[in-house]
């Protein structure tokens, strides 16, 4: 009897996604035991006060499925507070589990089969795939290297009478970008003039450096009534897997983002509900000592990475991310970099392309504890800052194949071992 063969009924859909580049590298890195720069989760313990509240909750028996409505009352009272934007916990906001799910219910609730949605690359992969899902065509409008500055032109010629909606990230993943209030304007001009909505991603809200301020689109004239507001605990708190997240909407998206919400996943996990409530009500001095701390790390591996003839044109102003140009002499794309930077650095970063649409890095990316690079001459330099002819061998590739991101969301020893293993390299 022939067996039967479960990759014919995966429909389309499920064959076109992959695990993205960042899952792939992490994987990766736990199996070769490298220190994991690449995805964007701490290493280091959770605030005590918030883990109490978490194991007060288990103790107390909130096994079941449950809604905080307080949680939804301190997520709005915070948002008026920072915004001044006046929220209806009860009918304006939804508790999911985590931002991407708060993410992909938004989506679902307004993208229709065919509708354009806009997004802003380099961009995290989700915005892609949760439009994709939806049925929708995602619609890709570059920022403009080195300092990721938004054309406000090309954003105006993507927005057309197809356009549900435009995604915008601040502070940006990967790039560390915070937008300012003038292309904040601008933005909002545009999604009033052609009548478009906006689904914000802003859980790097509360890190943000040199007195750089987090401002959210829904602040703005005219924007309360037509932006989907998405964050969550998980950078905040470092409690990625906690999975609590919450969107904000007008109460007509709010009602049908929760209906998707129940139907996808019911409730977001009981206990750590309850520990949100505690989370969302820590003293000003929790968040002053938060954006310190990263700052301090922030300031660190961009210096390092600059030591070692990476090149920083842009250092963030938000997030805990770095994205970096690699070095002039290095004389082969992101890709071929990053798997050489696992198996000789032991270090796991993540490539550029892997934010820009149709990179192919999925594809690309064949990680493997040994790979085949060396057989192909491609070592990568002793000393990454080179000599000075070195430029006579570098591959010519665009700038989308020129950067990787560096996290920076590690205990301060973690990021200590990564500098002395380039500082080795490059002996």
């Amino acid at each position: 009897m022939q067996g039967f063969d479960c990759q014919n009924v995966l429909s389309r859909r499920a064959r076109s996604f992959k695990l993205s580049p960042i899952q792939q590298l992490s994987l990766l890195a736990q199996r070769c035991n490298a220190i994991n720069l690449a995805e964007g989760f701490p290493d280091f313990p959770a605030p005590l006060h918030i883990k109490e509240a978490a194991v007060a909750a288990i103790t107390a028996d909130f096994n079941q499925y449950r809604h905080v409505q307080g949680v939804c009352e301190k997520v709005a009272s915070a948002f008026e507070m920072a915004h001044g934007v006046k929220v209806d916990p009860a009918t304006e906001v939804t508790l999911c589990c985590g931002q991407s799910e708060a993410l992909a219910a938004a989506i679902l609730a307004v993208v229709e089969a065919n509708d354009e949605v806009v997004i802003l690359e380099p961009a995290y992969d989700t915005y892609e795939a949760c439009t994709i899902l939806a049925g929708g065509k995602p619609v890709f409008v570059s920022l403009d290297p080195p300092f990721w500055s938004l054309d406000l032109k090309k954003l105006d010629a993507a927005i057309g009478p197809k356009t549900k909606a435009v995604i915008i990230n601040s502070p940006h993943n990967p790039t560390g970008k915070v937008f300012s209030k003038v292309e904040l304007a601008d933005i909002t001009n545009l999604c009033c003039k052609h009548g478009c909505l906006a689904i914000t991603d802003e859980v790097y809200e509360h890190i943000t450096f040199d007195d750089v301020k987090h401002v959210s689109l829904a602040s703005f004239p005219g924007m309360k009534e037509r932006t989907i507001v998405t964050s969550s605990l998980s950078k905040t708190f470092g409690v990625t897997g906690w999975r609590i997240g919450w969107a904000i909407a007008p109460s007509a998206l709010t009602s049908a983002i929760q209906i998707i919400h129940t139907k996808l996943t019911d409730s977001a996990p009981a206990p750590f509900q309850e520990a949100a409530l505690t989370a969302l009500q820590s003293c000003p001095d929790f968040y002053k000592s938060l954006k310190q701390e990263y700052q301090f790390r922030r300031d660190y591996v961009c210096n390092f990475l600059n030591d070692f003839g990476f090149i920083v044109h842009f250092r963030p102003q938000g997030s805990f991310f770095v994205f970096v140009e690699l070095p002039s002499e290095v004389r082969f794309d992101d890709i071929e970099y990053v798997m050489e930077a696992i198996n000789t650095l032991g270090i796991a970063f993540v490539p550029g392309c892997a934010f820009f649409n149709k990179s192919g890095a999925e594809e690309n990316l064949k990680f493997h504890v040994s790979t085949d690079l060396a057989k192909k001459g491609l070592q990568m330099p002793r000393n990454l800052k080179g000599s000075n002819d070195a430029s006579e061998n570098l591959v010519s590739n665009p700038y989308k194949h020129r950067y990787i991101r560096v996290a920076f969301c590690k205990d301060i020893s973690t990021l200590q071992a990564a500098k002395l293993a380039l500082r080795r390299q490059c002996k």
